[in-house]
């Protein structure tokens, strides 16, 4: 299915933003498909707006207001003609409401049915799901079945506990408790932050596995039955319970572990009749012991180290099976060859605790090489804003194996340049240095176990002075200042160590 006439839609609309925006985009229009985007007025000069077919403006009391406005992104979708829309992930990516709402007017959805993204958006009834299915979940104890003993339920459960919300994600409202004397007032707070984040203050505990690894994986359902995994990836590397690095292989699964945690994930996905793509998330404990965390239905951030990987295009696969094609390949058919690490770029201060940042982007330049793939919502000239998430692009690396992946990694980290906003580039520098990253050896409390990699060592001042006396030079492009200051790039390398 990869001419033009042969879809049931002829145009996309992207209800999203950044990085993904262009890289949906990117996949629509190679196969002869319209993209269409929206886009607040933050957004007006972003790359997407600029490469799709046809921009629709939207407008709200905040940029994110905006983007979160399904009513209003509908009505762009009529007036476009969109005849599916994809929603990229955030957002309204994982919404009900607004699933159900594209479906009934007569566009096509390209994710999984509403039903699904109802089952696995509620934490609690995802867990409950997945363990009547027979599949293995942490001990735990859900304040819904008797909220009148839910501290002595969760007490039972034993310390250490993970205290989460029932709905949302993204590590928000998530208390970790070693001392049960202080259970109650951890609760509490985590309650508050639930229904702060997500209106919502339900709750529910587990017991929390020391020094976890996070290992998801990759599923495809298709309308017709058909469901596959495309292995995992590896996402220990965290700050806040936010992912900062990602890769495949994991180094930490033999290949029968690896079996197992596969095609129990794919199991999962077919005992719901899941369609389109998704990922099946799993606590990955130190005796190789694993437990369901949650299953997220939608594509996630870090999806190109998989089609990195498998060769597979990720957002075409969702597209074909969002028009009702069957996968069209086995389980035996996928198959990896290499290793990939994503390096999510953030616009913060890792040295201020992790402290999101802001400012112009006076000079870009991005990674190049073999194996380097860069995607990004931003370009020079641009602005980053507080407006949004400070992930501002996705730097992807692959090699042969895990050493080459690491190598190339290093050196596409230090051939990239953004001047104006602090970015998180430096930081990841002396993370992929570290022994025990270079040894596998992470776990999801790896940062907080190593303050030493977010601490920066002071800048060289004739560095900065080179810097800052680039970015004030007058009437050039910064290209031009760049190649008119020969020590311009010493002086980047020596700010970026």
């Amino acid at each position: 299915m990869s001419k033009t006439n042969a879809w049931p839609f002829k145009s996309v609309l992207i209800a999203n933003r950044g990085e993904i925006a262009v890289r949906v985009l990117r996949t629509v229009q190679q196969l002869g498909l319209r993209g269409i985007v929206v886009y607040h007025a933050a957004d007006r000069g972003a790359p997407a707006v600029k490469l799709a077919d046809e921009a629709i403006e939207i407008t709200g009391s905040t940029p994110v207001a905006a983007y979160l406005d399904a009513a209003q992104i509908l009505e762009a979708a009529r007036r476009s003609d969109a005849g599916a829309i994809h929603p990229g992930y955030g957002f309204l990516s994982e919404n009900k409401a607004f699933a159900s709402a594209v479906e009934a007017a007569g566009i096509v959805f390209i994710g999984p049915k509403p039903e699904h993204i109802d089952l696995m958006g509620d934490k609690v009834r995802a867990r409950n799901f997945v363990q009547k299915a027979g599949f293995p979940v942490a001990p735990s104890a859900i304040e819904d079945d008797d909220p009148a003993s839910f501290v002595e339920r969760a007490r039972k459960v034993g310390a250490p506990l993970l205290i989460k919300p029932s709905a949302g994600g993204g590590g928000k409202g998530m208390r970790i408790v070693r001392d049960l004397s202080l259970l109650e007032a951890e609760i509490e707070r985590a309650r508050s932050e639930g229904q702060r984040y997500f209106g919502d203050g339900r709750l529910y505990v587990e017991r929390y596995i020391e020094n976890p690894r996070h290992i998801e994986v990759q599923v495809l359902g298709d309308s017709h039955g058909n469901v596959v995994h495309v292995f995992e990836r590896e996402c220990s590397v965290q700050r806040r319970f936010q992912k900062i690095v990602e890769e495949t292989p994991s180094p930490a699964l033999t290949q029968e572990l690896r079996m197992s945690i596969c095609e129990t994930a794919a199991g999962i996905a077919r005992s719901a009749g899941y369609r389109n793509a998704g990922t099946v998330e799993f606590i990955f404990g130190q005796g190789g012991e694993f437990f369901f965390l949650e299953m997220n239905t939608r594509l996630q951030v870090e999806h190109p180290v998989t089609e990195e990987i498998t060769g597979l295009d990720l957002v075409h696969e969702q597209l074909r099976i969002a028009a009702g094609e069957p996968l069209g390949y086995p389980q035996r058919e996928v198959t990896t060859q290499g290793h990939a690490i994503e390096f999510r770029i953030y616009a913060e201060d890792a040295g201020r605790g992790y402290t999101p940042t802001t400012g112009p982007i006076l000079l870009l330049r991005p990674p190049q090489g073999e194996g380097v793939r860069w995607d990004s919502g931003v370009t020079q000239g641009g602005e980053v804003t507080s407006a949004f998430d400070p992930m501002i692009a996705k730097l992807i690396v692959r090699g042969a194996d895990r050493n080459e992946a690491i190598a190339r990694a290093d050196a596409a980290l230090r051939d990239t340049v953004l001047l104006g906003c602090k970015t998180n580039t430096a930081f990841l520098r002396r993370l992929v240095a570290h022994p025990a990253f270079v040894a596998g050896d992470v776990h999801t409390g790896f940062l907080d176990a190593n303050p030493q990699i977010a601490a920066e060592p002071e800048i060289a001042n004739d560095s900065l002075q080179a810097l800052l006396a680039t970015a004030a030079l007058s009437t050039r492009p910064m290209i031009d200042a760049a190649d008119a200051i020969p020590d311009l790039h010493a002086a980047i390398g020596s700010w970026t160590n």
